[in-house]
């Protein structure tokens, strides 16, 4: 089950949010634990057993390491959850991909290949378990209390907004809204209108240009021209963002529903003039997840420059590996990586005095260049594709002519979707507000935007009745 589905927008939300009001108080952690627990089994099955693994292992480790009297009991507690969820994430995640290489090797010196069927990839198991080891580690650090009550305790990890694609939550950053939470009027109306801005930019932006990439990427390679393999870049550019962060949105609308408030996870990010400065913008809950659990504890840039570069590129290559099981997504978070060290370097000087547009444009040049390898289905395709895309091959037919796909409604979703990458936006509309010193001119913007959310439900709705859905590009995380 899906956010953007005719079933969760017109039977789950609304029997969930009706039994959620009408339950007692102290009871209402119990009816949305409920509620998630059947919005997982609904896509995953049998396998809603794997996530109630998970809740009970890091529940029993949190209280093992908040009850250990030494520090040494205590250290040897989180390492066996970290280990144990680790084994659980790399087992289903990982296991095909290691059985895979293990027999490259082994054919290479003459041997015989293991056999292993695929392992089923279960929906979210990246983001709970990552939510999940930031619990004990904090319980672990003292930066977080325990939390006794098991239902508040699984309510953390399988709540149903953020449960399969993120944002990765933090324990200590919503502790106090896991018992003390109340849904006023204003946020829950903020909470509707964000989720409805999620909604449109998944239906309405992320939808139709992920079509066009689709189509693009599908092409043989031979017959790209550098304008059409550019537009396939820039178009699947444009839809990882309105899918992931559309989907961020409605995960932190529909928190805000039921009294949580859960941090931004998008901040404009083709906006940065630094690769740094995409990351401190991009996917910010699991930038923030990679620097306290694994960069700063490295050492981070403390011991050196050589070490600085060790981090960075360890971090990256396993930010890349979280992604997904392939050489691709190595290559990717290696990219990344590479240039956020060297921005540490004499480049950082100069990239800092170059004119700001520049800047811009370079951010642009890498962070589209490393969405090939994130979006091909292996190298030697992303390498072609990029030979393409910069001239290396001479194609040009007429399913890769670059009219074909830039049709009236595919160039609105682009102009929308790069104008929407801004804070254009936003920012005229503070204006507006700032401006309006009559009560009847702010009233009057108010209205516009309540016709704005009205006509974005109206239009995903008749895409939702044209059977345009398709899934979130992070499910698969």
């Amino acid at each position: 089950m899906v956010f953007s589905s005719t079933v969760f927008l017109f039977a789950f939300l609304p029997v969930v949010l009706l039994c959620y009001f009408l339950a007692p108080r102290p009871l209402r952690n119990l009816v949305l634990l409920t509620a998630s627990l059947f919005f997982y089994a609904w896509g995953e099955g049998a396998y809603v057993a794997l996530m109630l693994s998970s809740i009970a292992l890091n529940y029993l480790g949190g209280i093992a390491i908040a009850s250990l009297p030494r520090s040494s009991s205590r250290k040897l507690a989180l390492g066996l959850a970290v280990t144990a969820n680790l084994l659980l994430l790399g087992a289903f995640k990982y296991a095909n991909f290691i059985v895979d290489n293990l027999n490259w090797l082994l054919l290479s010196v003459g041997s015989g290949p293991w056999q292993l069927d695929p392992v089923h990839l279960p929906i979210g198991i990246s983001f709970f378990t990552f939510q999940a080891m930031s619990y004990v580690i904090d319980v672990y650090r003292g930066e977080a209390e325990v939390q006794r009550n098991p239902v508040n305790s699984a309510l953390y990890i399988a709540l149903f907004p953020q449960l399969i694609a993120g944002p990765i939550v933090r324990y200590h950053d919503i502790a106090r809204d896991l018992t003390e939470r109340r849904v006023s009027r204003e946020l829950f109306a903020s909470g509707t209108s964000l989720f409805i801005v999620g909604l449109g930019k998944k239906m309405l932006l992320a939808n139709p240009l992920g079509e066009v990439a689709d189509e693009i990427f599908a092409l043989p390679v031979s017959e790209l021209s550098p304008a059409t393999g550019w537009l396939g870049a820039i178009c699947y550019g444009l839809q990882i963002y309105f899918d992931f962060s559309g989907y961020s949105d409605m995960a932190i609308g529909l928190g805000r529903m039921f009294g949580f408030r859960f941090l931004i996870n998008f901040n404009y990010p083709y906006i940065a003039q630094s690769m740094r400065e995409f990351w401190h913008r991009w996917h910010i809950s699991l930038s923030r997840w990679f620097r306290d659990y694994l960069y700063i504890p490295l050492g981070g840039s403390r011991d050196g420059a050589w070490r600085t570069w060790r981090n960075l590129l360890l971090v990256f290559l396993l930010c890349g590996l979280w992604h997904g099981a392939s050489w691709n997504f190595v290559v990717w978070g290696l990219i990344h990586g590479l240039f956020l060290g060297l921005e540490r370097t004499r480049l950082g000087v100069l990239l800092a005095a170059l004119w700001r547009p520049l800047r811009h444009l370079y951010v642009l040049l890498i962070v589209t260049v490393a969405w090939v390898f994130f979006r091909t289905d292996d190298l030697a395709h992303a390498e072609a594709f990029l030979d393409a895309m910069f001239g290396g091959v001479s194609g040009g037919g007429v399913q890769a002519h670059l009219g074909v796909y830039l049709q009236p409604s595919t160039i609105v979703a682009f102009i929308v979707a790069v104008v929407g990458s801004t804070p254009l936006l936003p920012w005229v509309k503070q204006k507006l507000h700032t401006a309006a010193e009559r009560p009847a001119v702010s009233a009057t913007i108010n209205a516009a935007t309540l016709i704005a959310l009205a006509l974005i439900v109206l239009a995903a709705a008749m895409h939702l009745a044209a059977g345009t859905h398709n899934p979130f590009i992070y499910f698969r995380f």
